[in-house]
């Protein structure tokens, strides 16, 4: 079943909903209720005062033009690499240079401290870095042995 929003992006570059009630919104904004265990579902539609005016529980049930319009918002407001490989570490105490591939290129950043990394779920882990970015593993299982036995040290 595919759901159609009456979603454009004005001359300003703001989101505009349009529902069959006749109401208008301008600069809405797609923000995810759970952005690492369900990126795709539960997405809802806020104004800038944090007033709910949609919910999308399925982001494949929309038709491709709004899909396009909600993923190209959200990429421009989330900003979390998610790392697929660690290269190497500087150290295995903190503070220490972590050098990783992501989903973004290589990158490098500083670990301040082990309580820096904390688990999300049983199989996920999000590191944040010195200026507060936040680096997401999906699963620590999954990712090549060098990395996992880096982890090791620091879980």
């Amino acid at each position: 079943m595919t759901v159609e929003l009456n979603l454009e992006r004005n001359a300003f570059g703001q989101l505009e909903l349009r529902k069959e009630n006749g109401e208008h919104f301008v600069d809405v904004r797609p923000v995810r209720a759970f952005p690492i265990q369900s990126p795709d579902s539960d997405i809802s539609l806020v104004l800038e005062n944090g007033e709910e005016v949609a919910w999308i529980s399925q982001l494949s049930d929309l038709d491709h033009a709004s899909r396009g319009l909600i993923c190209a918002a959200l990429d421009g407001r989330e900003f979390m690499p998610e790392i697929s490989a660690i290269l190497s570490v500087t150290s295995f105490a903190t503070p220490c240079t972590w050098q990783v591939a992501t989903d973004r290129g290589e990158t490098k950043f500083v670990l301040k401290g082990d309580e820096d990394i904390r688990r999300i779920g049983a199989n996920s882990l999000l590191i944040a870095d010195n200026h507060g970015i936040h680096f997401l593993i999906r699963d620590m299982f999954e990712i090549d042995k060098h990395s996992r036995k880096i982890l090791d040290r620091f879980l």
